[in-house]
């Protein structure tokens, strides 16, 4: 019988807090506050690791508070309209989701709403919260590290642009046996789509947790 030995690296705190680990391949890297322009880039898969922007956090919480008029917007309003054979009807996404809300079914619906509207919602109120003290040049909210963290561990689960690519493709199939027109609801989706992918790209994590830790120690 064999026994495994652990390697146990010892590293001082000071030291941890200059490291980074590349989301994508899990590469270690000593990453330093960027200059005015420069972006670090891991040198094995090429994902963007550090990506400060001036008056990032201003654009951020913009689009965080558009999104949340928009998701707002895209429950309440009609989403699509279908006519075939003189009868037509209309229907959000809350009409849609009661609809089927019986039986196990309900289950699907729940996860369904929190997918597309719940989630997305949390996690843009959250960035609300975490970076608007920053533009008032105001110490942090209690609790913004968990916040951001929480908001950070919700991304994979927020999906409302998945949704809303996901009916236009299945739309077009409809669109041979029915007459379908597009509500207020499904152009307030596709709109979101695109803020959500300006506010990733926006979106430094490093920096964000920079600020919170250099508050944290003074």
């Amino acid at each position: 019988m064999t026994t495994a030995s652990a390697l146990v690296i010892d590293i001082a705190p000071e030291r941890l807090a200059n490291l980074i680990v590349c989301t994508q391949c899990d590469a270690l890297y000593q990453v330093r506050q960027p200059a005015r322009g420069e972006v670090a880039v891991c040198a094995r898969c090429h994902t963007v690791l550090v990506a400060p922007r001036a008056k990032a956090a201003l654009q951020i919480v913009a689009l965080a508070v558009a999104t949340l008029i928009l998701i707002f917007g895209a429950t309440v309003f009609p989403f699509l309209r279908i006519e075939a054979g003189g009868v037509a009807n209309a229907a959000s996404v809350l009409d849609v989701a009661f609809a089927f809300s019986q039986g196990i079914l309900t289950l699907l619906v729940v996860a369904t709403i929190a997918l597309i509207l719940a989630i997305p919602a949390l996690r843009a109120g959250l960035i609300v919260y975490v970076l608007t003290p920053f533009l008032l040049d105001r110490p942090a909210l209690p609790g913004a590290r968990a916040a951001f963290r929480m908001a950070q561990s919700l991304r994979p689960w927020a999906m409302a642009e998945i949704f809303a690519i996901g009916c236009a493709v299945s739309l077009v199939k409809v669109a041979d046996l029915a007459h379908v027109s597009f509500g207020p609801a499904f152009w307030m989706f596709a709109v979101l789509t695109v803020f959500i992918v300006i506010q990733t790209k926006f979106m430094c994590s490093w920096s964000v947790w920079n600020a919170l830790a250099s508050q944290t120690q003074s």
